[in-house]
């Protein structure tokens, strides 16, 4: 019996292995069969396929080794889930890192700058548009890393594919133009720092000159995982706030009117340009591009609605966290230089340049001189600054001109086209104090011109369903933030009026300038029109999510 089963079993095994050369006889006839022009892949390129998704996932800002694992700590649910685990701090603690990166923006120099002037020009009496502006941010900044985060892509990406190839080269020149005139004020604010801290030996044009080769060695940090590069923006900010602090205990300004502030609104002519100005420094275009893309650095299953709405919720707390610290040490800038300076003669004259040695002679030296303070708080913004301008400015090019080329090669790219002007300016405008202050202007308008066509696109994709699926913004969130949006474009339509009408000098310069008006309307017309955002505000029926609601009610 034994013998007849093991010739049995040796049987069935001499057929199977005769029925899988048939079928690997057959498989291989028929890739033979293949034509080499047919869309189907054959076996022996399927390596090479690989190698070329390998090679697309190397040079992608963000590729898939370096994003930081959140979800495959648990169970994640299948790819159409919609299910929302309960909160988890060390989940928050994972999500913690863009929002440092975007807030910086609301602490670069030209920040720093605008709330001296403003406090030592106005005292406390903006401090309320200051809150109010910062939330009018938050808003702007939340809209952009839900984009990032539903759709897997970032803004410049979707502004390549909504546009025509006219509108988007429009859009991306402008974006370039914005992000130069910030990345000059990031950096020679940096400039000054090395300038105070080495009482004087280090010139403007060097400080530049090593704001701009420490920029790439803190990029490069990036190289051993991107939670390294956000800790040394988490040390960045700490250091500003301790800086700030510092200065704001020692000056010692009055809590009672610090409140009203805060509380009572307060504006009138004379402060009417510093009004404007707190409003344009906290809301800046590139920021706008740069935070759909930070957000992608976590694993994130797009399918996944579930996945989704708990990181849109993570983030809308990280993000909302490190805007109230920025509003915290704004204040306390503001409120340091309108103790000291609001009524003397040096408030209309104070600026970067002079910031630090005016506070020195007001408080003298010490242990630690409030001059170094102020320089090593400058220095921490100007520094960080300098690093996001760098970041925002790989992703604006990729994603509009849809580059594939090596990380470094991008970030070289970018820096270049920042460091050559900066240096420039810093060489031209460096002969007086009013002459950085007429170049910081200029910078300004240039940024003012921008900010509609970083919002409107914005905007336009987030109220799309076939861009956001379910995820797309709900009526009521999409009227305030086309409030929000109207508000910024007209305060900086303000700003661009009054700069203009100061500095039109001549009929050719005049002429000049009126057909950049009329260029500038026409085309926020044109982006409005395609957004459809009139008609849809004004007959949507409320079936989209909210920022945190799941359902579609």
């Amino acid at each position: 019996m034994n013998s007849q089963s093991q010739q049995q079993q040796q049987g069935k095994q001499k057929s199977r292995e005769e029925e899988e050369e048939e079928e690997n006889h057959l498989l291989q006839s028929e890739c033979e069969s293949i034509p080499l022009s047919s869309p189907h892949v054959l076996p022996s390129n399927w390596e090479h396929a690989d190698k070329e998704e390998e090679e697309e996932e190397k040079d992608s800002v963000y590729a898939a080794k370096d994003k930081v694992q959140i979800f495959d700590l648990e169970s994640s649910g299948a790819a159409g889930s919609t299910a929302v685990p309960p909160f988890s701090w060390r989940k928050l603690w994972l999500f913690t890192g863009p929002g440092l990166l975007m807030s910086v923006a609301f602490l670069d120099p030209g920040n720093l700058e605008g709330d001296l002037q403003a406090g030592a020009i106005a005292g406390y009496s903006l401090l309320w548009l200051l809150m109010w502006s910062t939330i009018m941010g938050l808003v702007i900044q939340l809209l952009s890393a839900r984009l990032g985060v539903a759709t897997g892509r970032h803004l410049a990406e979707l502004c390549r594919e909504e546009y025509s190839n006219w509108a988007r080269l429009v859009l991306w020149i402008l974006a370039e133009m914005a992000l130069i005139a910030a990345d000059i004020q990031e950096v020679i604010g940096s400039a000054i720092a090395f300038k105070i801290l080495s009482h004087g030996l280090i010139p403007i044009w060097a400080g530049v000159v090593i704001t701009a080769t420490d920029c790439f060695f803190f990029l490069f940090l990036e190289n051993y995982g991107v939670r390294k590069l956000e800790g040394v923006f988490a040390v960045f900010i700490g250091t500003m706030g301790l800086s700030f602090a510092w200065m704001f205990f020692d000056t010692n300004p009055s809590e009672e009117e610090l409140m009203m502030g805060l509380l009572i609104p307060r504006l009138s002519s004379k402060t009417l340009r510093q009004a404007v100005e707190i409003v344009g420094c906290v809301i800046t275009p590139h920021n706008v591009f740069l935070h759909s893309a930070l957000v992608q650095s976590r694993d994130i299953d797009i399918r996944n609605k579930g996945q989704v709405q708990e990181a849109l919720n993570y983030y809308s707390i990280e993000s909302s966290v490190a805007l109230l610290v920025t509003l915290l040490i704004n204040l306390s800038v503001i409120t340091v230089f309108a103790r000291v300076f609001y009524g003397t003669e040096q408030a209309n004259g104070i600026g970067l340049v002079n910031a630090g040695q005016y506070l020195e002679e007001r408080y003298g030296g010490g242990l630690f001189p409030i001059l170094y303070i102020w320089g090593i708080g400058l220095l921490a913004a100007g520094q960080s600054s300098t690093i996001t301008g760098t970041y925002a400015g790989q992703f604006i090019t990729e994603g509009f001109l849809k580059l594939n080329i090596k990380k470094w090669l991008r970030a070289l790219i970018t820096r270049s086209c920042a460091i050559v002007p900066t240096m420039i300016c810093a060489i031209v405008f460096n002969t007086s104090e009013s002459s950085l202050d007429t170049m910081n202007e200029w910078l300004n308008v240039v940024q003012a011109i921008q900010i509609p066509f970083a919002l409107i696109p914005l905007l336009t994709l987030v109220s799309k369903e076939e861009v956001m699926g379910t995820f797309r913004i709900g009526p009521i969130v999409e009227k305030v933030a086309w409030s929000v949006a109207v508000l910024v474009i007209l305060v900086y339509g303000y700003m661009l009026l009054d700069f203009f009408l100061e500095e039109v000098d001549g009929v050719l310069f005049g002429f000049l300038v009126c057909l950049g008006a009329a260029a500038w309307i026409s085309f926020i017309v044109y982006l409005v029109q395609h957004s459809g955002a009139i008609p849809s505000l004004m007959t949507r029926s409320p079936n989209s999510r909210g920022f945190f609601s799941l359902s579609g009610n």
